[in-house]
C-alpha cells in the first residue's frame, strides 16, 4: 500500500506540474485584467520547441529556455491584438490558440512518435527525500518539481500580496481608471504581464515533452490549457490555491491510470474521463458550495475589458 501511494502521489506531482506552470502564468495575466484563452495554443509551442531545441542542441535547460522565450513570443501577439489595438480578448485567445496548434502540427511533424534523448534527471534532497510517500514525490524526483510546487507560487503570492507592486497589479485589474489616474502604468503592466503569462504557458510545454511526457505526438497537449483557465478560476485567482488544485487535478490524472494498471471493474473510457470530470467539478464546487465565498473569490472586476484612457 505505501508503495502504490508513493508511484500515486509521484505521478500526481508530474502530471500537475503541467498545470501549475500554465494556471501561474494565467493569474499573472488575469490579476490585471487580461484574459489569455490562448494557453493552449502557447503551450503546445512550447512543447514543440523544446522538442525541435534538444534535438539540435542536446541541453534540457536550453530547450526550456526556447520554449519559455517561444510562448513569450506567442504572448507578446495576442497581448498587441488584445491590449495594444483593445480587440476582443476572446477572439484574441481563439486565435492565438489555433495558431499555436496549427503551427505545432506543421513545425513538429518530422519529430513525431521520436523519444526526447534529453530529458531533466532526478535529484534527491538528503533527508527530506527518505519522507515516507511525500519525501520521494516532492523530493526524490524531477528537478524542476521544488522550483514549481514552492518557489514559484510563494514567489508570486509575495509580490501580489505582500508588496506595492502587487497592490498596483491588483488595482489595474480591479479599475485601470483609477490605477491610471494614480500614476499606475496600466497599459505597461497589462502588456508586461500577459507575455509572462505567455511565456509560463510556454515553460509548461516545455515541461510537458522535457520531463511528464518525452516525446513528441500532435495534440499532446490535450486540453491541458483549458484545464488550467478553469483551475484559475476554482482558485480564486490565487497562485498558492492554484497550485494546490494542479496538484489535486494531478491527483485525478494519477488515480485513472492507477485503476487502469490494476484493472480496476471500471470502463477505461471512465477513467480516462476522469480528468474532465474533475474539471467540471472545479468549476462547479465553488458555486454551489462556496456561495459565501463568492466576493473573496471574485474574478478582477476589469477583467477581460479594453482599457482606453480618457484624453479630456
Amino acid at each position: 500500500m505505501i508503495a502504490l501511494l508513493t508511484g500515486m502521489l509521484a505521478t500526481a506531482v508530474l502530471a500537475g506540474g503541467v498545470l501549475a506552470l500554465a494556471a501561474l502564468g494565467e493569474v499573472l495575466a488575469e490579476r490585471v485584467g487580461v484574459t489569455n484563452l490562448g494557453v493552449e495554443g502557447l503551450m503546445a509551442l512550447g512543447a514543440v520547441t523544446a522538442v525541435m531545441t534538444v534535438s539540435a542542441v542536446p541541453s534540457p535547460w536550453v530547450g526550456l529556455l526556447a520554449a519559455i522565450m517561444v510562448g513569450g513570443l506567442g504572448g507578446l501577439i495576442f497581448a498587441f491584438g488584445a491590449v495594444v489595438m483593445r480587440a476582443n480578448q476572446v477572439l484574441c485567445g481563439l486565435a492565438t490558440t489555433f495558431m499555436g496548434l496549427g503551427l505545432s502540427t506543421a513545425l513538429g511533424h518530422n519529430y513525431a512518435g521520436q523519444p526526447v534523448g534529453t530529458t531533466f534527471g532526478h535529484v534527491s534532497v538528503p533527508l527530506l527525500s527518505s519522507i515516507p510517500v511525500i519525501g520521494p514525490a516532492f523530493f526524490g524526483q524531477n528537478i524542476l518539481i521544488i522550483p514549481i510546487y514552492v518557489l514559484l507560487p510563494l514567489a508570486v503570492h509575495f509580490i501580489m500580496f505582500r508588496t506595492r507592486h502587487g497592490l498596483n497589479m491588483r488595482a489595474v485589474g480591479e479599475n485601470p481608471a483609477a490605477a491610471d489616474a494614480a500614476g499606475i502604468p496600466v497599459m505597461a503592466m497589462r502588456l508586461g504581464y500577459v507575455v509572462l503569462g505567455g511565456a509560463m504557458a510556454g515553460m509548461a510545454g516545455g515541461y510537458l515533452t522535457l520531463t511528464y511526457v518525452p516525446v513528441w505526438s500532435e495534440g499532446m497537449v490535450a486540453g491541458r490549457g483549458w484545464i488550467a483557465l478553469a483551475l484559475v478560476i476554482f482558485a480564486g485567482y490565487r497562485p498558492v490555491i492554484v497550485t494546490l488544485s494542479a496538484l489535486l487535478f494531478g491527483l485525478v490524472t494519477a488515480l485513472s491510470f492507477v485503476g487502469q494498471a490494476h484493472n480496476w471493474p471500471i470502463d477505461p473510457a471512465f477513467l480516462n474521463m476522469l480528468p474532465y470530470l474533475g474539471t467540471m467539478a472545479f468549476i462547479i464546487v465553488p458555486v454551489v458550495v462556496w456561495h459565501r465565498m463568492r466576493r473573496i473569490m471574485a474574478a478582477p472586476a476589469a477583467l477581460g475589458q479594453p482599457y482606453y484612457r480618457d484624453v479630456r
